[in-house]
């Protein structure tokens, strides 16, 4: 059975209609994506390195925009959770009409490979970039066992 050229065309137009009505959808909204649109949920925690010098552990989190007093850290054993919230930076008396920046909180933790001393922990917050130390407990430290 042949087909007008006439369905061909409509069914081209009305696929053209529908390309048409997302792309003023998403112009609408104004969204901006990241490139190769790339959605996770990754995004929503503090992107974490972590580091091992055979004495000690080092993390390093970016955590851009938030204050040290906005900040959490503990740790137990060789558990170690990091919490904090952003907060607005709108100023008094001033309405918002665009906001792209997260407003929110997370929690991150992580199991590491040995246990850490708590009491030597020393950590930093510089430029957006928080850096533990976390040095280990001398039962998680290698001896070296002479042989008689």
């Amino acid at each position: 059975m042949l087909t007008r050229l006439s369905d061909i065309n409509r069914l081209f137009n009305a696929m053209d209609f529908f390309r048409n009505r997302l792309d003023s959808l998403y112009s609408d909204a104004d969204w901006a994506y990241p490139a190769g649109l790339k959605w996770s949920v990754e995004d929503r925690f503090p992107k974490t390195n972590l580091y091992e010098d055979g004495d000690l552990f080092e993390i390093r989190a970016e955590l851009p925009g938030i204050a040290k007093e906005d900040l959490n850290v503990k740790i137990q054993g060789n558990y170690l959770e990091i919490s904090g919230a952003k907060k607005s930076g709108t100023p008094e008396k001033y309405s918002i009409h665009r906001t792209e920046r997260d407003i929110t909180s997370f929690t991150r933790s992580f199991t590491l490979p040995a246990d850490v001393d708590s009491e030597k922990v020393k950590a930093t917050l510089e430029n957006g970039i928080l850096t533990l130390t976390l040095p280990k407990s001398e039962a998680a430290k290698p001896k070296q066992i002479t042989i008689a």
